[in-house]
């Protein structure tokens, strides 16, 4: 079904209901963030974003990447790349762990969306989308001991596509799949690359109207924060406080929240659990970490720690606490353009891994979600390159003055 058809069969559907125009407006995309971030941007003098150049931008960046590893297209399974490259979701988190959904762009052809339950609208939004085709499920959850039968149908349709439109080129890019689609790819003629590596390469350097909705996207994350705040009081559990966030930042377009990581007191250290029923006390640190999916699909990831209660903070807690504030600024300020990925390593502020409980890495990109690069410690470290413009400081939100000595 070409996208065209689809848009008519769906027109004369919203025609029965609400007019004709509804069934495109009322598309989560097309209705944007809302009336509350809006304003909150508008008051705070933030541009608007143009969509329609992200989405261009975007899907160039696939495509020259796409000619760089000389493939005749890129099949995607994650929801995270097929939003980048067609900025069409539909369940991100449910579809993240049921391969139902999919989308097939080619380098030099069209932009094909295989949809869950065949429900086209949800890609009327974008032009750039030349087709919506009904996704063939083949994974033993819907197909059980057929799998590697319906595995064969589903691999025969993208090889068709691909000997249509590759120009004799077999070479098929492929973020995420299971064994028996794999093997059918490869066993009807194609030669699978590494899709993961030219996403991750697509989506490191962001356009500057990407970085408009980033900015955004923080500012409504940190709103959010703010009026988290308002509730972080003794007593209050570490789950009931987290509902406070996610409340307020999917009131204002957020999307979801990637873990729950928010504990308190004894909770707090070693890092990494999630936030639980257990009730914060007076004097306790509590930190947190957003990881959120916010508005325009961009993701915020911002740790901070706050004191519970009227209470002064005891010499350890200061002492914990600053250590953490000189390690980020310090690695801020060693950030420049033409760093290697050694260097910066090298040259970032580290505590002994043995003696400090340490994060999962000194560095990490974000876009959609965090993003490549990663950079290691120094006993695990790689070499590349960082962009030529350097950084900028997107968050604004501030550390705690009162728990620094």
């Amino acid at each position: 079904m070409s996208f065209t058809a689809t848009k008519r069969h769906q027109a004369k559907i919203g025609s029965h209901l609400k007019g004709e125009e509804d069934i495109y407006s009322l598309n989560m995309h097309a209705l944007g963030p809302g009336e509350l971030a809006e304003s909150e941007w508008l008051e705070a003098g933030l541009a608007n974003p143009d969509m329609t150049k992200i989405r261009e931008y975007r899907l160039k960046r696939v495509r020259e990447k796409l000619v760089e590893f000389d493939c005749a297209g890129i099949l995607l399974y994650d929801p995270l790349n097929i939003r980048y490259a067609t900025d069409s979701t539909n369940m991100s988190l449910w579809t993240s762990h049921n391969a139902t959904r999919y989308a097939l762009v080619m380098t030099d052809g069209p932009v094909i969306i295989f949809e869950f339950d065949a429900y086209e609208f949800l890609s009327n939004h974008n032009p750039l989308i030349t087709e919506v085709r009904a996704a063939f499920g083949y994974l033993y959850f819907k197909a059980g001991d057929k799998s590697k039968q319906r595995a064969k149908i589903w691999a025969s349709e993208i090889v068709d596509i691909v000997k249509e439109y590759g120009k004799g080129n077999k070479r098929l890019a492929l973020d995420h799949c299971a064994p028996e689609g794999l093997h059918q790819l490869e066993e009807q003629g194609l030669e699978i690359a590494n899709g993961e590596e030219v996403m991750e390469l697509a989506r490191l350097i962001k356009s500057e109207e990407e970085i408009v909705a980033m900015r955004r996207s923080i500012f409504a994350c940190e709103k959010s924060i703010e009026l988290m705040r308002n509730h972080f009081k003794p007593g209050i559990t570490e789950q009931e406080l987290w509902s406070r966030f996610q409340m307020e930042a999917i009131s204002r377009g957020a999307e979801w929240i990637e873990t729950r990581l928010l504990a308190a007191g004894p909770r707090a250290n070693p890092w990494y659990q999630e936030c639980s029923s257990r009730p914060i006390q007076s004097g306790e640190l509590m930190a947190f970490d957003t990881d959120l999916v916010g508005s325009y699909g961009y993701c915020t990831d911002i740790s901070r720690t706050w004191m519970c209660g009227d209470k002064s903070a005891t010499s350890a807690q200061k002492e914990i606490y600053t250590m953490a504030y000189e390690q980020v600024q310090q690695n801020l300020e060693i950030l420049r353009p033409g760093l290697t990925f050694k260097e910066l390593a090298f040259s970032s502020r580290e505590y002994p891994k043995i003696e400090f409980r340490h994060y999962s890495c000194s560095y990490h990109g974000v876009g959609l979600c965090d993003e490549f690069p990663a950079i290691s410690y120094t006993w695990e470290w790689n070499e590349n390159m960082m962009t030529e413009k350097g950084n900028e400081v997107l968050s604004k939100y501030p550390f705690e003055a009162d728990l620094i000595l």
